[in-house]
């Protein structure tokens, strides 16, 4: 079980304070209970640039991407795939971290601020890393994410290789599922890639409507 955190010393906006917008605050800090506290708010840090200065912002979308975790599409392509592939948890999360964060991917986020923060929040037992191996014991995929309860917030993946990163969504699902209990699989925001996967668009009140029930669920992890 995750190791209990301190009470987080800033107050996050509710719902009815939030703008309507997907940026809802900035400023805080990356603690580890800042971040829990966000994550069971609806919200999740990723910095931007105001001016010259770099800043915490805070995001909570107004159309929330998750994916059902009986609706993950697995095309007979992906089957075909991950057979190429074996897959660990929370084996390599530095390796995975790092190819997520890789300066070469466009519209990076994952800075050493990031790096250093979630990587306090693996030690704790509240992050998650999926490693997809090929047969050459390779690392070619791999994703993250928060887990507070039955809430998993994947953060980011990558693939070096055809459908890794597929492959560790689908073989997350499979260890949520098999965990049982109501949970979330949230991916921040829908995109076409996500969205062959079977990920659907809900409304900010409507993810945030779903938290209280979820934080009763035992962690799978």
């Amino acid at each position: 079980m995750p190791t209990p955190l301190d009470a987080s010393v800033w107050d996050f906006p509710t719902p009815e304070q939030m703008p309507k917008d997907d940026l809802v605050t900035l400023g805080a800090d990356l603690k580890p209970e800042t971040l829990i506290d966000s994550y069971k708010h609806g919200i999740f840090p990723m910095h931007l640039q105001i001016e010259n200065k770099r800043e915490i912002g805070w995001w909570s979308p107004l159309q929330r991407g998750i994916l059902p975790l009986d609706k993950i599409n697995i095309s007979s392509s992906l089957k075909k795939s991950m057979k190429k592939y074996f897959v660990t948890f929370d084996q390599d999360f530095d390796a995975v971290i790092e190819g997520c964060g890789d300066d070469k991917r466009p519209k990076g986020w994952i800075n050493k601020d990031i790096k250093i923060a979630y990587k306090k929040l693996f030690d704790l037992g509240y992050v998650h890393s999926v490693e997809v191996w090929n047969k050459k014991d390779e690392l070619v995929g791999g994703l993250y994410g928060v887990e507070v309860n039955g809430l998993f917030a994947g953060e980011s993946m990558f693939h070096k290789e055809t459908d890794a990163s597929k492959t560790a969504m689908v073989y997350l699902v499979n260890q949520l599922k098999e965990a049982g209990g109501e949970r979330i699989f949230d991916v921040q925001w829908q995109t076409p890639h996500l969205k062959s996967m079977g990920v659907i668009k809900i409304s900010r009140a409507k993810y945030i409507s779903l938290l209280p029930e979820v934080m009763n669920t035992t962690p799978a992890f």
